[in-house]
């Protein structure tokens, strides 16, 4: 049974699944469409050390790391539409400093308001489906979402490559601007409140703080978090380096979107299978297997790459990161899932938390993977092998206190 506003001017179904598709994909286009803008980026702003230009992704990932701890609770205070709207002018905000940067610590800070801003839209309008809909009907309507979100990062290089063809980097974070623009008044003016007064809940830090506290002691939410912070670390490393890669080392130039998009496809199938996939081997197993799986692909990869001093064939790079990416789009879903499970009580809060403390920690992993990047795939492939086996062992930690697999 859905529980829709109440407003005779409340979109409908397929409108509601576009605008919520748009919101959602703002956080995935406003990281890869910058990819192939990175070098443009570092010279126009002085930065003498091209790692440097890495923190690009990593600042927009740290302010939406901060802002999901903020955005989540602030809704359930004051209603999801402000908390949407605020998070995106912050968001608007960070695309005007971004334009008019003069040097990269300017830059910096407007991707972190990025960040920050996306963050809001990002967590928000999961509660806003569901206030609106109920069992199967929020899940058709997330899995219509989801998809749109999936196919954003296949294309997202492209649009940044395309832009860059005709204009400077600058007209990326006009694109955002403007598509910032648009999506906000369609927001503003369609989407009535979802969350009744009586229904609010009094924003305190000192509660705040106390509910973290909570959840952290809770050893399933507290292990699989971990464990999704050094996995999407691992990632994060990848996006961080994926253009020096594949770029600059392997001299792919304008294919660089191709390469991405290709390797994003397989991110995107394994979360599409993963809805039968988990059906038949249950969420704990599957993510089993697919940590292991990470270790078994990357550790003796590493030796092949060692063997060919860090510049394997590309064929056998795209082959290993296809395998290693099916891995991670089956991960991503079930490690949040299982992390949620003993917090349905508090989903809103809990939601924010693990968003927030997982992609806290997968900052930090993910700089230090990105920046040992040395004009070779070792320190990548290393920081796969690595995270995984963390990954597995904390995972193993995690399930020592818990029943076994049903």
């Amino acid at each position: 049974m859905s529980h829709r506003a109440s407003s005779s001017n409340a979109p409908g179904i397929v409108e509601f699944v576009i605008l919520i598709a748009l919101i959602i994909s703002l956080v995935a286009l406003s990281i890869d469409a910058m990819l192939p803008a990175l070098p443009q980026i570092a010279a126009d702003l002085g930065v003498t050390r091209i790692n440097d230009s890495q923190f690009v992704i990593s600042v927009f990932f740290a302010g939406m790391a901060l802002g999901q701890l903020f955005f989540g609770p602030l809704s359930d205070s004051v209603g999801r539409r402000p908390a949407i709207i605020w998070g995106l002018l912050l968001f608007a905000a960070g695309c005007l400093l971004s334009i008019v940067a003069v040097d990269f610590e300017q830059m910096l800070l407007g991707r972190f308001l990025q960040g920050l801003g996306a963050s809001g839209p990002r967590i928000v309008s999961i509660a806003l489906v569901r206030d609106q809909y109920k069992g199967r009907e929020m899940a058709r309507v997330m899995s219509f979402v989801m998809t749109v979100f999936i196919l954003v990062p296949i294309f997202a290089p492209a649009v940044g490559q395309g832009i860059l063809q005709v204009a400077d980097w600058r007209f990326i974070f006009a694109m955002f601007l403007c598509l910032i623009l648009v999506v906000g008044l369609w927001f503003w003016k369609r989407q009535p409140e979802t969350l009744a007064r009586e229904n609010r809940i009094e924003f305190s830090f000192a509660q705040l703080f106390v509910d973290i506290k909570g959840i952290l002691r809770i050893r399933a939410a507290l292990g699989y978090t971990l464990t999704m912070g050094f996995i999407f670390g691992a990632f994060i490393g990848y996006l961080s380096s994926s253009q020096q890669i594949f770029q600059m080392q392997y001299q792919l130039h304008a294919l660089f979107p191709l390469y991405f998009g290709i390797l994003a496809c397989s991110v995107g199938c394994a979360s599409l299978s993963n809805a039968r996939l988990v059906m038949r081997f249950g969420m704990r197993r599957l993510s089993r297997i697919a940590l292991r799986s990470i270790c078994l692909l990357s550790f003796p990869f590493f030796v092949l790459a060692l063997l060919s001093d860090g510049h394997p064939h590309l064929y056998l790079l795209m082959l290993y990161l296809l395998l290693l990416f099916f891995c991670f789009g089956i991960l991503f879903g079930n490690l949040n899932a299982l992390a949620m499970e003993p917090l349905g009580h508090i989903a809103g809060l809990g939601s924010a938390v693990v968003g927030s403390i997982s992609t806290l920690i997968s900052v930090v992993f993910g700089i230090i993977v990105a920046d040992a990047y040395d004009e070779t795939v070792l320190p990548l492939v290393l920081g796969f092998a690595i995270l995984g086996l963390a990954g597995v062992l904390v995972m193993r930690w995690t399930e020592a206190g818990l029943a076994p697999d049903s």
